[in-house]
């Protein structure tokens, strides 16, 4: 049984339109925190513990300012597609608006409290 009229059929249209680019962004998110999650776990076994100055130097160095940065936008965007989602399938009637109105912002925050923190470290460690 297909639910999909003949003209949605031709044109390839599901039911909402753009549950194919949403279902692409996670699993593209997913794949790219993959290498970056490995690359921040051995980096971090790799410093001193405790060292807080060592770990501002560490930010500061450029390729690990860009590989944090990375890991920052897309872990927080992997997971606003995905709190999104089980917001939509399981949140129903008024509270659905404000709950994905709530969490896009919360998102938005730590992202940039993220950005902030790396961008601070790394002017602060290279001074």
């Amino acid at each position: 049984m297909n639910l999909q009229s003949p003209l949605n059929k031709v044109l390839g249209l599901g039911s909402a339109k753009t549950g194919s680019g949403h279902w692409w962004a996670q699993r593209l998110t997913a794949v790219a925190l993959i290498p970056l999650t490995i690359w921040f776990t051995i980096a971090l076994l790799g410093l001193p513990v405790g060292s807080h100055a060592d770990m501002v130097a560490w930010m500061a160095v450029p390729l690990n300012s860009i590989l944090l940065i990375l890991l920052v936008i897309s872990l927080v965007y992997h997971s606003n597609l995905g709190v999104q989602v089980v917001i939509e399938d399981y949140v129903h009637g008024g509270m659905k608006v404000a709950a994905l109105i709530a969490v896009q912002f919360g998102h938005i925050v730590l992202a940039v409290a993220g950005l902030y923190a790396l961008i601070v470290a790394s002017i602060g460690g290279s001074s």
